[in-house]
């Protein structure tokens, strides 16, 4: 049931993420003193999301074996 749940929100859970990363990635351009330039911020964010989601992924494949 739970997992039904997530599936049906997943399409809002990656756009509520993308929306934090436009919010964030202004923030990491601003901090690095210029080291990276615009472009690069949003790609580092754009991969922590990747990250984080093939993070969640594995973790639900490796409990939940029988839902794959």
């Amino acid at each position: 049931m739970k997992i039904r749940f997530f599936s049906d929100k997943l399409s809002v859970y990656l756009f509520s993420i993308l929306v934090v990363n436009i919010l964030i990635s202004p923030l990491v351009y601003a901090s690095t003193n210029q080291v990276f330039s615009r472009g690069q911020s949003y790609a580092l964010g754009l991969l922590g999301l990747v990250t984080m989601s093939l993070f969640i992924y594995l973790f639900v494949v490796i409990f939940q074996p029988e839902k794959f």
